[in-house]
């Protein structure tokens, strides 16, 4: 099922984030491919989608925490920059707000609406705000968004923000799981075996399709095992495999970084309810050349049933994408800018090269500038 199409983001402004000076009224379109280098801005700009999702979740505490305070999130810091300032544009409405320093290493939210902090930010030490009278309590509707609040909210609360990047041997998704935490996957992929078992149980389309692209991959995999186990009053589930020609069931230390990687990519980008907006930092992370080109397929087709919005730095990734579908990020002087190409620049390029050796070459510009 596709998401509400009222609930596309279509422009986001940002101004004095991390090292974004200003980003005015910028589009997004179905599908959107950040390209940039190292300390170029490109997480910054995922950071912006984190912070919404935990302002409307009510974990905004937590992620300033995390971040070092509100201090550490102004461009240039606190002498430069007073406030930051956000705006987020969906077709059901719109969310504005600013947020910035106070006293005692507080923070203040505010917008003309006004902006009252979100349900569930209570304020802890260094990181909380000084206006707690204007708390939203639990289930309240927020008054700080303009347009169709519920649908706004849902938008943004629906956000999958995916980081597969901790595949070691102690990380979640090679672990037991609880069988029930299998509604959505999780941003790290803890819950994959949970995840693909009421895939297999209530979506057998999806999950075929889903085991398909890993053959491709993986092309000795039969099938995966999910066979659930009691732990006291819980019931918990962990990911096996079976090899073909053999009856030898094979542990989750047996997959190895990249094919576990890729599952969890497939998982995200096939799930059948998908977020209103998958966002995933640098998806071609340790995966094997020929799986980089399956997992560009599994976006493309993921931004016909809904938003996406990916960040690279490879070449061979950026090989399966149109100009048209590039954000280069470069950065001069310490700020981030945020360019959309139009392919018909690179016409004459694109009868030789592709879009990878463009930027391999610096046509497409994508590196950091400190003229």
């Amino acid at each position: 099922m596709a998401p509400d199409p009222e609930k596309r983001l279509d422009r986001v402004t940002i101004r004095g984030f991390r090292s974004i000076r200003a980003l005015e009224d910028f589009e997004f379109t179905d599908l959107n491919v950040l390209v940039g280098a190292n300390g170029s801005g490109k997480s910054n700009l995922i950071s912006f989608f984190r912070l919404l999702r935990a302002l409307v979740t009510g974990s905004l505490d937590r992620y300033l925490h995390d971040a070092g305070g509100v201090d550490d999130l102004l461009f240039d810091g606190p002498k430069e920059t007073e406030r930051m300032q956000f705006e987020a544009l969906f077709r059901c409405g719109a969310l504005r707000f600013a947020l910035e320093p106070s006293n005692a290493g507080l923070y203040s939210l505010t917008d003309e609406s006004p902006f009252p902090a979100a349900a569930g930010d209570r304020g802890q030490p260094g990181v909380r705000t000084d206006r707690t009278s204007d708390l939203v309590r639990e289930g309240d509707e927020p008054p700080w968004n303009l347009g169709d609040r519920r649908r706004v909210r849902e938008a943004v609360e629906s956000w999958g923000i995916y980081h597969f990047h901790d595949t070691s041997l102690r990380s979640g998704m090679r672990r037991f799981h609880l069988v029930e935490d299998d509604e959505g996957l999780r941003p790290d992929g803890s819950n994959l075996a949970p995840f693909l078992r009421r895939l297999k149980n209530t979506e057998p389309a999806v999950y075929r399709d889903l085991l398909n692209s890993c053959r491709l991959v993986v092309p000795f995999l039969e099938d995966f095992r999910l066979r659930e186990e009691e732990f006291g009053p819980s019931r918990k589930v962990r990911l096996s495999w079976k090899a073909r020609g053999s009856d030898h069931p094979m542990q989750p230390y047996h997959l190895s970084d990249g094919t576990l990687r890729f599952l969890c990519l497939a998982a995200a980008l096939l799930q059948p309810d998908p977020p209103s907006i998958i966002v995933i930092d640098e998806p071609e992370l340790g995966l094997h050349p020929q799986a980089i080109g399956i997992v560009a397929e599994l976006i493309r087709s993921a931004a016909v049933r809904t938003q996406v919005l990916v960040a690279t730095q490879s070449p061979l990734f950026l090989d399966e994408f149109s100009v048209n579908e590039l954000i280069v990020v470069s950065r001069s002087q310490g700020e981030s800018r945020f360019e959309r190409l139009d392919e018909a620049d690179y016409r004459a390029w694109l009868d030789e090269y592709t879009v990878g050796e463009l930027w391999r070459k610096n046509v497409i510009e994508a590196g950091p500038v400190y003229a």
